[in-house]
């Protein structure tokens, strides 16, 4: 027998090895799983990289605790950058998630669709064998919520986001209509941080408290991100946070905005944001008035008529 190509395929290979010593056929193990034949069969193929539920009860079934969730782990965590495992270590213990971001929509919100534009508009030249391997990796990060105990997830989004078109308009109407979904999780708050307003910080940073109260600083750089746990970058970044938290739109409208931009998706192909007050719409009469004004003036010079004419 070949040696497995991937880790959904090695994992399966051991999956199948535990079966055949048990004389089982794949209806049988599905049963013992409480899982469907097919979906066994895609595990054992490789063809799909078991969830955790499902290598949480290959442990009991197999008599083997934890074996089967570390080895399923190893697999999920195998196609991610060296750098990039241990926050999604931390993210998988925590028990609150900050997540400030001014320039894209918050990985683990993410679409299928609104992910793929992402992966492609940042690595263009990459297979897409390979983007669509990023889409699967970033979609299992939600597994996080299927826990018996999921972390609170508070998310600030700058109102630029909303107004991106990443993907198109109906990649963005749909992952707009998936943050007002999320929005409504007793366990995921989502606010947005308003266009004219000044962000105490530009660049995108998650703040994860564990459950023993440790709390930890993650940002990226150009090239890769690093976790912090020095006291003093978690104290700034927390206050930080906490000012634009206090700047952003309240919950309700941020829903709002959310939905109204999602609304003009639908029926704009380009849209762009408007003004929310009238305070904004004299401004901008205010500016187009001034604009009239720029430029020397020309003074007009009437001739008097001459005698007899």
């Amino acid at each position: 027998m070949s040696d497995p190509e991937s880790p959904a395929e090695a994992f399966g290979q051991e999956v199948r090895y535990a079966r055949e010593a048990r004389g089982w056929s794949q209806a049988q193990l599905a049963d013992q799983l409480c899982f469907r034949q097919p979906y066994v069969s895609k595990v054992e193929s490789g063809r799909q990289l078991a969830s955790a539920q499902f290598a949480e009860q290959c442990d009991k079934v197999f008599g083997a605790p934890g074996l089967y969730a570390r080895m399923r782990q190893r697999a999920a965590d195998a196609g991610s950058p060296t750098w990039w495992i241990p926050y999604l270590q931390l993210e998988r213990e925590a028990a609150t998630i900050c997540d400030y971001s001014p320039g894209l929509v918050a990985s683990i919100l993410q679409t299928p669709e609104y992910a793929e534009a992402v992966c492609r508009a940042a690595r263009p030249d990459d297979p897409a064998p390979r983007i669509m391997q990023r889409v699967e990796d970033r979609m299992r990060r939600r597994e996080v919520f299927d826990a018996p105990n999921p972390p609170s997830l508070w998310v600030i989004l700058h109102e630029a986001v909303l107004w991106s078109g990443m993907g198109g308009p109906d990649v963005m109407r749909g992952q707009l209509q998936q943050l007002a979904a999320v929005s409504e999780h007793p366990r995921i708050t989502v606010q947005v941080f308003p266009l004219g307003g000044t962000p105490a910080r530009k660049t995108p940073f998650i703040l994860l408290r564990q459950k023993a109260g440790i709390e930890v600083l993650y940002a990226e750089s150009y090239m890769q991100g690093q976790v912090h746990d020095s006291p003093e970058a978690v104290t700034e970044a927390r206050a930080t946070y906490e000012r634009l938290r206090a700047n952003a739109l309240s919950l309700p409208d941020s829903l709002s905005l959310i939905r109204n931009v999602m609304e003009a998706y639908t029926h704009e192909h380009h849209p762009r944001p408007h003004p929310r007050d009238m305070g904004e719409v004299q401004l901008q009469r205010g500016q187009r008035r001034s604009l009239r004004r720029m430029g020397p003036r020309v003074r007009s010079v009437r001739r008097r008529p001459r005698p007899g004419q």
